[in-house]
């Protein structure tokens, strides 16, 4: 079954990059390894970490805000992939 990512992303071997235009958010997952806790840096700007204390994700909020740039969606390709079901 072919899932659609949000409207823009990437993903490379173990990085994913996703926007998405209805909350204006910017999620990067750095690895595979799952989210164990999240600390807030800044008003805009999360850090998820693992139960070893590495980070594995950052989440930019109001990211049209922060960006020098508005065309993120341009940016970054549309990627489908198969989930297994």
């Amino acid at each position: 079954m072919l899932v659609s990512w949000p409207k823009a992303s990437i993903c490379t071997n173990s990085v994913r990059i996703r926007y998405f235009p209805e909350t204006d958010t910017l999620h990067i997952a750095l690895s595979e390894w799952d989210s164990d806790s999240s600390e807030a840096l800044h008003e805009n700007l999360v850090v998820d970490f693992d139960g070893e204390g590495r980070p594995v994700a950052t989440t930019f909020e109001h990211y049209s805000q922060i960006s020098d740039t508005t065309a993120i969606e341009s940016l970054l390709p549309l990627v489908r992939t198969e989930q297994p079901a």
